[in-house]
């Protein structure tokens, strides 16, 4: 099982997780929030922190 580690203070809110990763939703505070963090497949989360400008997506496997 994969675990989505996300610092959201690091995050800046500009949605580019969000466009690659249907997991990914932009929350009530401007910044990008997983559906799910503990996943069977990995699916387009993989892409979604390899999109990040800001690498504050890390995947645990």
């Amino acid at each position: 099982m994969a675990k989505i580690e996300h610092i959201v203070e690091d995050c800046i809110g500009c949605g580019a997780c969000t466009a690659v990763c249907d997991n990914w939703e932009m929350g009530p505070d401007g910044k990008a929030h997983p559906k799910q963090t503990e996943l069977e497949e990995l699916g387009c989360n993989k892409e979604a922190a390899e999109v990040c400008p800001v690498g504050c997506i890390h995947i645990k496997e």
